[in-house]
């Protein structure tokens, strides 16, 4: 998200093939225990071939919107700004969702509203091994993901855990508010 705060457009990549261990269908955020992991469960191919991210489909065979949401609600009931932004944000966590990506575009369009940021964006056409743009691909990747020395902000349980660093952005917006955008305008993304 520092990237975005600061981009004039945003090109989202969808005609690679789903990469297993990305941040597509993952989050991290700061729990009673320490980092607790939000993950979405995708449909994989039935015979085994790649597929697109953009067709990657959700496995809603359980309930784990629900449990994404009760995650969030112990985690940060307490936190300065939760109750601000719970109802923007619910819907996310009860609208059936059947692609990824669609959902992932609806959680972006949801955090740039709440958050201030101004950017438009697209979607790629077709794979390129080198874009003519800023390549920002890799940091989809949660395996061997490169940590940012970001500024520390009050979190909810930095008394028991420190400052956890790299979490989901809805950690900042609970903790920070209206100052979310500010903070991501402002820290140095050292890539």
């Amino acid at each position: 998200m520092v990237a975005i705060a600061v981009a004039d457009e945003v090109i989202f990549e969808v005609q690679d093939n789903y990469q297993k261990q990305t941040y597509r269908n993952r989050a991290h955020i700061a729990h009673t225990n320490g980092v607790l992991q939000l993950n979405i469960p995708i449909k994989h191919s039935k015979d085994g071939t790649r597929q697109k991210t953009r067709d990657v489909e959700v496995e809603n065979d359980f309930p784990w919107q629900s449990q994404h949401w009760k995650s969030l609600q112990t985690a940060y009931r307490t936190s300065p700004f939760f109750e601000y932004y719970e109802d923007d944000l619910e819907p996310l966590f009860t609208n059936p969702v059947v692609k990824l990506l669609d959902h992932n575009i609806a959680i972006f369009k949801m955090l740039a509203e709440l958050t201030g940021i101004e950017v438009t964006y697209r979607f790629t056409e077709c794979y390129e091994l080198t874009p003519a743009t800023t390549d920002l691909r890799e940091l989809v990747v949660s395996k061997g993901e490169k940590v940012f020395d970001f500024a520390a902000y009050t979190q909810v349980f930095q008394v028991n855990h420190g400052f956890l660093s790299n979490m989901s952005v809805l950690d900042l917006l609970f903790n920070e508010g209206p100052n979310t955008l500010h903070y991501l305008e402002n820290q140095a993304l050292d890539l």
